[in-house]
């Protein structure tokens, strides 16, 4: 009987079990599963928080609802009554002038039209002509490994890239634009360059994959993001879990694997999935010809701070869902999400609930980081004056900080995944890394690793 220890219960690595455990059961074959976990609950970056009235999600708040491995799981798992969409309404970008829309028909701020070019707030005349250049300058050198911001200028203009693209791309992914490489975010804008000639019209001719279901592209559930992490965690029958269990130390053992915990326990495995944040992989492998790599990948930080107002969601400003801030306001929050208008189940009295984001990549954070909470908050209160033009006090906060665990997938982050992976096919063979620091930062994306991890060791154990 094949031992696998899973390590690591965020999402990927639910999903890795989950995926074991289901596969095993219809092929009727035995397979010891243990799962560790060094906090006291599963989840990872995904941990609701109830206070009251209000339902706050102090990591990841949603998931994409377009991507196809999403319904299914859903569907598996019995979730789809639970399941709430992100209410209509526009996003803005807070700039010196105040809040202006991000055009309704774009992807992360890039047009998807003519019309939509033409309509933008953000961006100038002189800017708009200069965007038209993407209709007659053909690729002729960019791969997807080059970085992102220098393509998307290339062809779409200085102005446009740096007022609406940059801030909407750089706070999903948490790095500066010309860091980040077209592979590694968006591979599919360089094959609309390439086949249509015009990355505009290509995204126009796949309008209907990006814009499906109109505003509504991110789920939830009306319990919150956990909803999720428990129903996994109730469906792994047989899996031995290990909760507030911290590994030391992974290697090389008479048969197969031997690890090690931080109580000097040691366990077996024929195969080990290491779906943990890639300092806490290094630190177990403890290997000088991977060190050379997993030191040169790169994590950001963030603190979210949450506050809510006896004050009815009414009295914001717009109509919309919260903003991004451009460069050269006069915020230091990086974002603003106004939670209890794009989720109406977080404050059941519809009191308003927002949210806002604090990066390491922001001008302020060296300062910030140093803070203590209440002075985090005043920070935040001062914002939302800024803002919004709301001055009461908060009757609710709650304070997150994410240190050193948001990646950041700079230029050279997917050849160091290749090489990592080669050796570690050459070192641990059957040592399988997983997640967000390596194959994608979506919820969706560390499922579909989980069950490609899961997957390979199905069809090396023969099991599908």
């Amino acid at each position: 009987m094949k031992k696998i220890v899973v390590i690591g219960g965020g999402i990927t690595g639910l999903s890795a079990v989950y995926t074991l455990q289901k596969y095993a059961a219809q092929a009727e074959q035995e397979m010891e599963l243990t799962l560790i976990e060094a906090g006291q609950e599963l989840g990872g970056k995904i941990r609701t928080v109830k206070d009251g009235e209000f339902i706050m999600e102090t990591g990841a708040d949603s998931i994409v609802a377009r991507k196809s491995n999403v319904a299914p799981l859903l569907e598996e798992l019995g979730l789809n009554t639970e399941v709430v969409y992100n209410a209509t309404g526009r996003s803005f970008i807070y700039t010196e002038e105040g809040l202006k829309k991000i055009p309704e028909e774009s992807l992360f701020g890039i047009p998807l039209s003519l019309e939509s070019l033409a309509t933008s707030e953000l961006v100038s005349a002189e800017g708009k002509v200069e965007a038209l250049k993407d209709f007659y300058t053909p690729n002729e050198t960019f791969t997807e490994q080059d970085s992102l911001g220098s393509f998307l200028e290339y062809f779409l203009g200085a102005e446009l890239v740096r007022k609406q693209i940059e801030p909407v791309v750089s706070g999903v992914y948490s790095g500066e634009l010309d860091d980040l490489t077209i592979a590694s975010t968006f591979p599919y804008l360089l094959q609309y360059k390439n086949e249509y000639g015009s990355l505009m019209k290509g995204l126009g001719e796949h309008k209907q994959k990006f814009l499906s279901g109109g505003s509504k592209k991110f789920i939830s559930f009306d319990t919150g993001m956990s909803e999720l992490i428990g129903t996994m965690e109730r469906k792994l029958e047989g899996v031995r879990l290990r909760k507030g269990t911290k590994v030391r130390r992974v290697r090389h053992g008479l048969e197969g694997y031997e690890i090690t915990t931080s109580d000097d326990e040691k366990l077996y495995a024929d195969y080990v999935v290491l779906a943990v944040p890639h300092q806490a992989a290094q630190a177990m492998l403890q290997h000088a010809a991977l060190d050379k790599d997993f030191d040169r990948l790169s994590n950001r930080s963030l603190i979210s701070i949450y506050a809510a107002f006896d004050v009815p969601d009414e009295q914001l400003p717009e109509d919309g869902t919260g903003f991004i801030v451009g460069k050269d306001s006069d915020l230091k929050c990086n974002a603003c999400t106004w939670t209890s208008r794009k989720w109406a189940h977080t404050s059941a009295n519809n009191r308003l609930l927002v949210r806002l984001f604090y990066k390491s990549s922001g001008a302020h954070y060296e300062e910030l980081v140093r803070m203590d909470e209440n002075q985090l908050l005043d920070v935040a209160l001062d914002d939302v004056r800024r803002s919004l033009g709301i001055t009461a006090k908060p009757v609710m906060h709650n304070v997150t900080k994410w240190m050193d665990s948001m990646p950041n997938y700079h230029l050279q982050h997917p050849q160091l995944v290749k090489s990592l992976e080669r050796t570690m096919e050459e070192q641990f063979p059957k040592v399988l890394l997983a997640g967000c620091s390596y194959y994608g930062v979506g919820i969706p994306d560390c499922i579909a690793d989980g069950e490609r991890a899961a997957k390979r060791i199905l069809e090396e154990t023969s099991i599908q």
